[in-house]
C-alpha cells in the first residue's frame, strides 16, 4: 500500500508511526519535513519538540 504525503499533517502522522515502532531517526526526518511545510513558526517548533534529536540533514 502506498501512502500519499500532501500536507504537514501527513508527515506528522508518519513521524508518530515511526516513533511508535522504534525508528526515532525516521521520525525526526519526517517531523523536519512537516515543520518545513508549516507556515507558522511556533507550530513548526512544536512539531520539532515532539520529535527531539539532532537533525540528520546534510547541508551543502
Amino acid at each position: 500500500m502506498s501512502r500519499s504525503f500532501d500536507c504537514a499533517a501527513d508527515f506528522i502522522d508518519a513521524a508518530r508511526e515511526m516513533a511508535a515502532t522504534g525508528r526515532p531517526a525516521l521520525a525526526r526526518m519526517l517531523a523536519e519535513e512537516a515543520a518545513d511545510r508549516t507556515p507558522d513558526a511556533d507550530a513548526a517548533a512544536r512539531i520539532l519538540a515532539e520529535f527531539p534529536g539532532p537533525s540528520l540533514r546534510q547541508e551543502g
